[in-house]
C-alpha cells in the first residue's frame, strides 16, 4: 500500500532547519521523501513523503518532533496562512491505498501527536470528524495569531489534543485528501491589490473557476506580487485553465504575467493539452511529474 504526504512546515529561510526536517524523514524505514520546496517570502518549505501507513507515521511524529524544537512561531513572519511550526499533513491515496486508508491514518497520528506533544489538532477534508472543519481555509483563518481567540471558542476545540494552542508550536491540521497542485503565478507589478482582485475572480468560493482556491500574496523580496493557488481537482480546473484565467484576469487589470511555479510535484495527466513553457512553469523539471519520481526512485 503506498500512500502519499505533503507535509508544509512554517520555516523556508533556515537552511540548516530544513535540512534536519528532511534528515529526519529520510533516516525513517519504509519511507522516501521525493521531493522538498523552500520559499523565502511564504517563509515555509513542503515536503513530499511515498510509503505505508506505519512507515509515514513514524516519519509525521519525527518531523513534528524535530519542528517543534526547532521553530518558534512567535518568532515567524512569511505571507503565507499558518496556524502551526507543521502547519498541514495531508495524506493522498496512490497505488492501492484508498481514501479510507488515509483517513485512518489522519486520525490514528492526529490522536499521537496531540498526545506526544501536547499540539492541538484539527482534522480536516475527508478526516473531518466535524463538517464545519472540512476546509483548511476555515480552520487556519486568525492564522497563530488569532488562534488562542479562535479556541475560545467551543466550536474551535481541537479535535484532540489541549484546549489552547502550542505556546511556540500552535496548532496542526491533519487530514485527507485528493491530489492537489499547488501553483502560483507571479504579476510584473508590487500591487497587493490587484493580486488579490485577481485572486477573488479565479478562485471558486467567490464565484471563480471551480476546484479552485487562491490568494493574492506580495513576494517582498522580488518587488512583485503573487496569484498562490491550490487546484484542488485538476481534471476540473487543471493548471492551463488556472493560468489562463489568472493572465485574462491581469490583463484586464493592466498587468502582465511574469512566471508561474510548481510548489511539490503534479500527475502525468496534469499536463495533457499543455506544456511547462506554455504555462511558464520556471525551472520545470520533468522529475517534478509524480509519475517520473516514483519511477526513478524505485529504479524502475
Amino acid at each position: 500500500m503506498l500512500i502519499e504526504s505533503i507535509p508544509n512546515v512554517s520555516e523556508g529561510r533556515r537552511r540548516v532547519v530544513t535540512d534536519e526536517l528532511a534528515d529526519v524523514i529520510r533516516q525513517t524505514p519504509g519511507v522516501c521523501l521525493l521531493d522538498r520546496s523552500s520559499d523565502r517570502s511564504h517563509n515555509r518549505t513542503v515536503y513530499t513523503v511515498v510509503g505505508d501507513p506505519p512507515s509515514l507515521e513514524a516519519a509525521s511524529l519525527a518531523l513534528v518532533e524535530s519542528a517543534v524544537a526547532r521553530i518558534d512561531l512567535r518568532q515567524h513572519r512569511g505571507v503565507h496562512p499558518r496556524i502551526g511550526a507543521v502547519d498541514v499533513v495531508p495524506f493522498v491515496p496512490l497505488a492501492d491505498a484508498t481514501m479510507s486508508d488515509c483517513v485512518q491514518l489522519a486520525r490514528r497520528l492526529g490522536e499521537v501527536v496531540a498526545a506526544r506533544f501536547g499540539l492541538p489538532v484539527f482534522l480536516y477534508e475527508e478526516a473531518a470528524l466535524r463538517p464545519g472543519r472540512r476546509r483548511l481555509e476555515d480552520i487556519r483563518r486568525g492564522e497563530f495569531e488569532g488562534l488562542s481567540a479562535k479556541m475560545a471558542d467551543p466550536e474551535w476545540m481541537p479535535d484532540y489534543g489541549p484546549p489552547a494552542p502550542h505556546p511556540t508550536a500552535g496548532a496542526v491540521a491533519i487530514g485527507a485528501r485528493q491530489v492537489l497542485i499547488a501553483f502560483n503565478v507571479e504579476l510584473a507589478t508590487d500591487r497587493i491589490e490587484i493580486a488579490r482582485r485577481v485572486a477573488s475572480l479565479v478562485r471558486e468560493r467567490t464565484g471563480g473557476l471551480p476546484a479552485v482556491k487562491a490568494l493574492g500574496l506580495p513576494l517582498v523580496e522580488r518587488g512583485t506580487v503573487q496569484v498562490s493557488m491550490n487546484l484542488t481537482d485538476y481534471r476540473v480546473t487543471p493548471p492551463l485553465a488556472a493560468f489562463a484565467a489568472v493572465e485574462r484576469e491581469a490583463a484586464r487589470l493592466g498587468v502582465a504575467v511574469v512566471r508561474s511555479e510548481l510548489v511539490g510535484l503534479l500527475p502525468q495527466a496534469a499536463l495533457i493539452g499543455t506544456s511547462a513553457s506554455a504555462l511558464r512553469l520556471d525551472g520545470f523539471r520533468d522529475d517534478q511529474i509524480l509519475e517520473v519520481r516514483l519511477a526513478r526512485t524505485s529504479g524502475a
